[in-house]
């Protein structure tokens, strides 16, 4: 006797050795293609009669009982009398192997079933899925699943997980793969809002599916484990195999490999994605709107015609040093609170929209402004904000003797009285336009300070692309104050070593004039909250272009 097996959809076959006796095959799979092949049944006594309709009928009302209470079905049926099999041992030279390896026999051989039964497996889904949908949901991202199980069953399923909700109807979102086939507007089909099910699809349905969502602009996501999921999982944008019941080929076709086979480890690592790419782009952010503030503090100082506020060591010990730690600490910021609720980006949106960039050039002209502003402020006030700066001695210009610094040996009667600063005295007696050069060493201590202070209370508007400091407060992210710290640190370094300080052209500062830098430099704050105010308000507007990201899930 010769046992012939026909297991599921893609009419998987393997065989036994045979038995003494009459030569049959046994088929399982789904019970409608069971059912459709077959002829006769078998009774519990073992006596096989005619499969006629009210008993056919009967069979598909228990089918449908069972696969509406999320039970997967399986037929059983066999066939007797396959002679031409009674001496197959599988051997390549058997002339039964060649029966076998030709598919259009297939139909014929299994034809004229005697049906036996039914069985329905309950396969529950992990506890985490029905949160993992609703989150992937609020994130913008629609879940498909394409399924070879019943219609009924897939449906009762769906609905359990929340795909879709206890008494939506779904008469136009459940569709078997032959009837999406036959759909005149596919793509209309599958552009509908909300979760979809595709159920006993075959490899070719679920490769068309991915590749219409592709076509229309989709990023698409695609999970499957067995070998007919490999053609789909390999055109999707993310193929994503299981890593425990998943096949080789699977695997090999994929992008990613789930080590623990949850649907809820795909969405925890969509979080992480975006994560990372706030993250990149809190880097750039910083940098960026930094280094335009430091362009164009340079900038206004040629165009004001003032003396230089900083020297290029100076800006080097800024760009290379003291912006280092806040820059790369801003990798390990945690994600957003509504980093799962914002839509998906689209698969061509640049990095920076042109809102970021209006951002960082607002940011950056206060940069230049406050860094040129605190220069001007020390030659030409007394006070500022209530803060005294005359503790130094240091004589008072008024802006256009600062503006035309280099006509001063023309000006007539201009005098300039000695003052401190740290320990060193400086005094003009002999040449008092010296103190648009040698004298601005104050000045300059306090650009610079006032541009680390600004570059590092800019670090922290990097916490978040949109999110306020109130919702998003500094300590998030130690890693940042820890290296504001050390940055800091580092500047105080250069302040108070007297050798250091000498190197880099500056002095160290009183009490008053750190005031000073601290009222300058902490408005960037200020200012970014309001343009992060601005951004969220009008957040609709700037992703009304966005679409929303497909997860085609196979089973």
């Amino acid at each position: 006797m010769m046992d012939y097996w026909s297991a599921g959809e893609g009419n998987r076959r393997t065989a036994t050795q045979p038995r003494e006796g009459n030569s049959s095959c046994g088929i399982e799979g789904a019970v409608e293609n069971v059912l459709e092949r077959s002829t006769s049944f078998q009774l519990h006594d073992g006596r096989v009669v005619e499969l006629d309709d009210n008993t056919r009928d009967l069979i598909l009302q228990a089918l449908h009982e069972m696969s509406t209470s999320a039970l997967r079905c399986l037929g059983f049926a066999y066939k007797e009398g396959l002679s031409e099999f009674a001496t197959y041992n599988g051997h390549e030279d058997h002339p039964a192997h060649e029966l076998l390896l030709e598919p259009s026999n297939y139909s014929s051989i299994e034809s004229k079933l005697i049906f036996v039964g039914l069985v329905g497996l309950r396969d529950p889904p992990r506890e985490e899925v029905h949160q993992a949908i609703e989150d992937c949901k609020a994130a913008g991202i629609r879940v498909m699943v394409i399924t070879g199980d019943n219609k009924n069953t897939a449906e009762a399923i769906c609905r359990e997980i929340g795909v879709f909700g206890p008494e939506e109807d779904i008469s136009s979102k459940s569709l078997t793969g032959k009837d999406f086939m036959n759909l005149p507007d596919q793509k209309n089909h599958l552009r509908k809002t909300g979760g979809l099910l595709f159920s006993r699809a075959e490899p070719r349905h679920k490769q068309e599916i991915v590749r219409l969502l592709k076509e229309d602009g989709e990023v698409v996501a695609m999970t499957g484990d067995g070998v007919n999921d490999a053609p789909a999982l390999k055109l999707a944008d993310i193929g994503i195999a299981m890593g425990i019941a998943g096949t080789e080929v699977a695997k090999e076709a994929s992008d990613m490999v789930l080590a623990d086979d949850n649907f809820s480890t795909i969405v925890a690592a969509v979080g992480e994605g975006r994560s990372i790419y706030d993250n990149m782009k809190a880097f750039i952010r910083y940098m960026i709107s930094s280094n335009i503030g430091e362009v164009a503090s340079i900038f206004l100082t040629a165009a004001l015609g003032i003396p230089e506020g900083l020297i290029p060591v100076q800006l080097l010990w800024v760009n290379l040093v003291t912006d280092g730690p806040p820059a790369t600490a801003l990798g390990f910021n945690p994600p957003d609170r509504d980093i799962m609720k914002k839509p998906p980006r689209r698969s061509d949106d640049s990095l920076i929209s042109a809102w970021i960039l209006f951002r960082y050039l607002v940011i950056g002209l206060y940069v230049g402004i406050a860094t040129v502003g605190v220069f001007i402020i020390w030659y030409t006030h007394e006070s500022f904000l209530g803060i005294n700066l005359s503790g130094d001695g240091h004589t008072l210009v008024t802006y256009s003797q600062l503006a035309d610094w280099g006509q001063c040996p023309s000006w007539e009667g201009f005098t300039v009285s000695p003052f401190t600063a740290g320990d060193r005295l400086f005094s003009f007696d002999t040449n008092p336009c010296d103190y648009f050069q040698a004298g601005k060493v104050k000045a300059m201590t306090l650009s610079l300070s006032v541009l680390v202070a600004i570059e590092m209370f800019n670090s922290l508007n990097a916490l978040s692309e949109d999110g306020s400091l109130l919702v998003m407060p500094p300590w998030v992210n130690p890693w940042l104050l820890l290296a504001m710290s050390v940055s800091f640190g580092l500047h105080f370094l250069i302040l108070y070593v007297p050798f250091l300080a000498q190197v880099f052209g500056i002095v160290p500062l009183s009490l008053n004039e750190w005031l000073l830098v601290l009222a300058v430099a902490l408005p960037v704050i200020l200012i970014d909250e309001i343009l992060k105010f601005v951004g969220r308000c009008t957040s609709g507007f700037h992703a009304s272009g966005a679409r929303k990201s497909s997860k085609p899930k196979a089973d």
